[in-house]
Parts: C-alpha cells; sequence; structure tokens
C-alpha cells in the first residue's frame, strides 16, 4: 500500500478518484477537526462503508458499523489508497516492467519515447512515484 503522503500528492496532482468495491482510503479532514479516525484505513464495502452520488459529489457513507460518530464524509475529504494492481492499471500503456533488484523494486515507464525508471523497497510505492510523474507531465 502507498503512503498517505504519495498518495495526498497523487490526489492534489489531479487523480481523481471514483470509489469503488475494495478501495482503501483515509479521512483527510481540516486541520481543525481532531479525529483519531484519521489515521484509520477504511475499506469500502456495501456492508460496511458506502459511495452515493449526491448532487454535490460523492459521499462514503458509514453504514452504522463504526464506532465513532459520523454518518458520511464526502471523497473530497478522504485519501484514496491505492493497491498496485489499480497504480499499475493508472500507468495504461506507459508501463513497461517491474523488476526486483536487490534492495528495492524498479518500475519503468515510457512517456513520448523516454524510459523513465522509479525505485523503492515497497513495489506500491514505486508504481505511486511513477504515476505521479505520469501525472505530471499530462498536465
Amino acid at each position: 500500500m502507498i503512503s498517505r503522503e504519495l498518495a495526498r500528492a497523487l490526489r492534489d496532482g489531479g487523480l481523481v478518484w471514483h470509489p469503488a468495491e475494495g478501495d482503501r482510503f483515509q479521512l483527510d479532514l481540516p486541520d481543525e477537526v481532531e479525529l483519531e479516525a484519521e489515521a484509520e484505513i477504511y475499506t469500502v464495502s456495501a456492508m460496511t462503508i458506502e459511495a452515493r452520488p449526491t448532487t454535490g459529489g460523492t459521499n462514503l457513507a458509514f453504514n452504522g458499523t463504526t464506532e465513532w460518530a459520523l454518518d458520511a464524509v464526502a471523497v473530497a475529504d478522504a485519501v484514496w489508497l491505492p493497491r498496485e494492481d489499480q497504480l499499475r492499471d493508472l500507468l495504461r500503456r506507459t508501463f513497461r516492467h517491474l523488476i526486483r533488484l536487490e534492495d528495492a523494486f524498479e518500475v519503468e515507464i515510457e512517456i513520448a519515447g523516454e524510459r523513465l525508471r522509479f525505485e523503492h523497497p515497497d513495489p506500491s510505492e514505486a508504481y505511486g512515484m511513477a504515476l505521479q510523474e505520469l501525472i505530471r507531465r499530462s498536465r
């Protein structure tokens, strides 16, 4: 799983999340709101947390199974923590390979004929770093 910091950077860079069953996320509420639940990792699931379209966007509705008093939050108040397979899918045709190095994993992508490599001990982070660069160059 990617770090919260990288997930925020991807979101702030323009990655749009359309919540789906099995997606993981953390709350990212304004600084003035103190909430222990912000550090928790939640999973979208019809049984516990549902993505519900509203006129103002999408809300993540907590279906009474959580112990804290929050009925729903806007997707804008959450940080999506995409899985490795989701990150790879988002790289689309730019993805070339993932290889295991001695102390890390290397993800290689190709953008406009240029091959770029991203190394990290966690393959999800390497994918996330590659996606961050793809988003940056797409703007």
